[in-house]
């Protein structure tokens, strides 16, 4: 059984003091991604990223699902803890791997009656220590026949996985841009992208989906840069492209974090920026339990909630 830090009682949309949907939004809509902490050090850092991003009235908030639901209960804990802080709506990932449709139907009528709404339905990575995904003899084989079961137990808003780059296990982009239709078709209500660094591949992919027909919402999933190591670590296992520019930009930073994080601000925000005028509406932030990057990113692109003005 999981473990992890125990959370001490506290107020409903309580953090920093905010009301939700106060925030100055400019437009955009944006929404924040976390992953379960297993240490108190860990849980005190991400409340503190909860504090600061809920002022900026994201649209959800999502937890992220260990390989092989490696963190199943620390990730239900986390979606009901992060909903208690902020108020926002959160949103549950959930994956393929190692259960049988059985236990997640039954999961997924859990969180229904736990009144969880949302639901980020994901294929799934290998379990630890596995080479390849292999599906449950009696699973969801793929992500879109999990959005089509999650629908059938309850009225989920759902949301699936995109990616600009192909997916790394994908056969061709053809065969990538069909499976992202066929979860969008099964009742997905958005895609959100796996991160990017190149601005034109998010561009050309889009004009893939357009051409395609799709015409749900594509939102694009966007990576502070906290640290370069983790990141090609990261992009490695998911077939994200990081630039030679970028690694030349960060290089000598390793033990400078100020400097990092002024950088890291600096490329996100010229990203988002350059994305905004492509006529992007939607961010998806992936947090990494941090929230300065991630905040200041939001103040440029118009999002400022009331706390952020007053502390300026």
């Amino acid at each position: 059984m999981a473990t992890g830090p125990t959370f001490p009682p506290r107020a409903r949309g309580a953090a920093s003091g905010a009301v939700r949907g106060s925030a100055r939004t400019g437009g955009v809509r944006v929404s924040f991604e976390f992953f379960p902490p297993k240490t108190d050090q860990g849980a005190a850092r991400l409340e503190e990223a909860i504090d600061a991003l809920t002022p900026l009235a994201p649209q959800f908030m999502t937890v992220t699902y260990g390989a092989g639901g490696s963190t199943q209960e620390l990730t239900r804990r986390w979606v009901e803890r992060v909903r208690e802080i902020s108020g926002a709506p959160v949103g549950h990932h959930l994956t393929c791997v190692g259960k049988s449709r059985a236990e997640i139907d039954a999961l997924a009528q859990e969180l229904w009656d736990a009144d969880i709404r949302h639901i980020v339905a994901l294929r799934g990575d290998p379990p630890q220590g596995a080479d390849r995904y292999t599906p449950h003899p009696d699973g969801y084989p793929f992500a879109a026949e999990l959005v089509a079961g999650l629908r059938r137990v309850a009225d989920f808003e759902i949301s699936v996985g995109a990616y600009p780059e192909v997916h790394p296990e994908a056969s061709s982009a053809a065969a990538d841009l069909d499976n992202l239709k066929r979860k969008l078709d099964a009742g997905a209500a958005r895609a959100i992208t796996q991160y990017f660094f190149d601005v034109e591949t998010f561009l050309r992919f889009r004009d893939r989906i357009a051409a395609a027909g799709i015409r749900h919402e594509i939102v694009p999933g966007v990576i502070p840069v906290t640290n370069m190591e983790s990141l090609i670590r990261f992009s490695r296992a998911c077939g994200a492209t990081v630039p030679r520019w970028l690694t030349e930009l960060f290089a000598g930073t390793e033990n400078d974090s100020e400097t990092r994080s002024m950088l890291a601000a600096s490329v996100a925000i010229d990203q988002c920026t350059r994305l905004r005028a492509e006529g992007a509406e939607s961010f998806h932030f992936y947090t990494l339990n941090r929230a300065q990057v991630t905040r200041a990113v939001c103040h440029a692109l118009g999002v400022r909630g009331a706390a952020h003005k007053a502390a300026a």
